[in-house]
């Protein structure tokens, strides 16, 4: 069983660093003043890339902080 949150730990902490690394930043500065409400308040919000890393990356630290308690329960 301890084996099994390792590697959990492990694979999820790994695609966490890749979903992190992958999205773009958020500060645009300025630019977000003269029509940045658009980017924010569009239609294909809840589709578009940005926000399905931004998923991906909640579900997976949920799952490393999940099987991290309950690994150090294990214990």
């Amino acid at each position: 069983m301890q084996t099994f949150f390792s590697i959990l730990i492990l694979a999820s902490s790994l695609f966490l660093i890749g979903t992190i690394m992958l999205q773009p930043g958020k500060s645009e500065g300025l630019g977000t003043i003269g029509g940045g409400a658009e980017k924010i308040w569009g239609k294909n919000k809840a589709r578009s890339y940005e926000d399905t890393l931004s998923k991906l990356t909640v579900i997976s630290a949920i799952i490393f902080i999940i099987s991290a308690l309950v690994l150090a329960a294990l214990q």
